[in-house]
């Protein structure tokens, strides 16, 4: 006779899992909300300043509503116009001077990062060391120097003393950056193109750049933003207004007498973070990763 077994009911346990799944999604969406509480927060700046370039002068600082009762679109025209050269010929300008400072960094420092990376040579440890202790070295101490060697080359009023520099891999994060990066590609690599026949320029430029894209879109990005926001350098260098970049022209917004036209100047302050925006999102993918295979290694 066969015997049958009863099963006993699986509530507690299955009240159990229930209780738990929600418990967890509850503490995930508090987790969520935090975020995008502090989120909003950090771009409330942003927000007001997009919101600030819309309202008339009399209702910038008086109305703290990111909603203007009287839209203001003038303010972009009037900025773009009110300078000595339209806001176009000062992006021009600063789209040289980035151009030219991200080709200097990926080439000069890709090379650089490469030698320390892969190639055997006396003092390597001691010229590295000495790379890495220039990050610490703020800008002010050796602007005077550098200012006296670009005017008695005659580069002042010139970008010349704001690209040559970025041709000589004086930017020391960049080359740490890729040195990290170079570090975790295999050795076999090289050796593979080695036999191939590949000499250390062969292997530089088709084997080892083609596998960095990830660290040369990180310099790239910031390069861009760097060189982009840069007030200080661009200001002692370039006196002659038909030279000056994004930054300089907003500066020119405000005269010696306290007079500020803030919508025009809010205006054209959205406009020159449209590039910013626009290259960090065209290179986000490569940032993460680069980013994030450098900093595990």
């Amino acid at each position: 006779m066969a015997t049958t077994t009863k099963t006993r009911p699986q509530a507690p346990a299955r009240r159990s899992s229930e209780r738990s799944a929600v418990s967890g999604g509850l503490k995930r969406f508090v987790f969520h909300l935090v975020l995008i509480i502090a989120g909003l927060v950090m771009i409330y700046p942003l927000l007001w300043m997009l919101s600030a370039s819309f309202k008339p002068l009399d209702e910038i600082f008086s109305d703290p509503g990111l909603i203007p009762s009287t839209w203001e679109w003038s303010n972009y025209s009037e900025g773009w116009n009110a300078l000595p050269h339209p806001f176009e010929k000062y992006i021009f300008n600063s789209m040289i001077l980035v151009a030219g400072s991200i080709v200097g960094n990926l080439v000069s420092c890709s090379m650089a990062a490469y030698a320390f990376a892969r190639l055997r040579f006396p003092m390597r440890g001691m010229l590295f060391a000495v790379m890495l202790g220039t990050i610490m070295l703020p800008i002010h101490v050796v602007i005077i120097p550098q200012y006296i060697l670009f005017n008695n080359l005659g580069w002042v009023d010139t970008f010349w003393p704001l690209i040559v520099p970025k041709l000589l891999a004086t930017d020391a994060f960049f080359v740490f950056l890729m040195v990290q990066f170079i570090r975790g590609l295999p050795r076999e690599l090289d050796e593979a193109a080695s036999i191939d026949g590949c000499g250390y320029w062969g292997t530089y430029l088709r084997i080892i750049m083609p596998l960095c894209m990830p660290a040369l879109a990180t310099t790239a990005i910031f390069t861009f933003i760097w060189t982009w926001n840069d007030f200080y350098s661009q200001l002692i260098y370039l006196r002659d207004v038909d030279l000056q970049t994004v930054p300089l022209a907003l500066r020119l917004f405000m005269d010696s007498t306290g007079t500020t036209n803030w919508g025009a100047l809010f205006a054209m302050s959205i406009v020159a973070l449209g590039p910013i925006f626009g290259f960090f999102l065209a290179g986000q993918r490569y940032l993460v990763r680069g980013i994030a295979t450098t900093g595990i290694k």
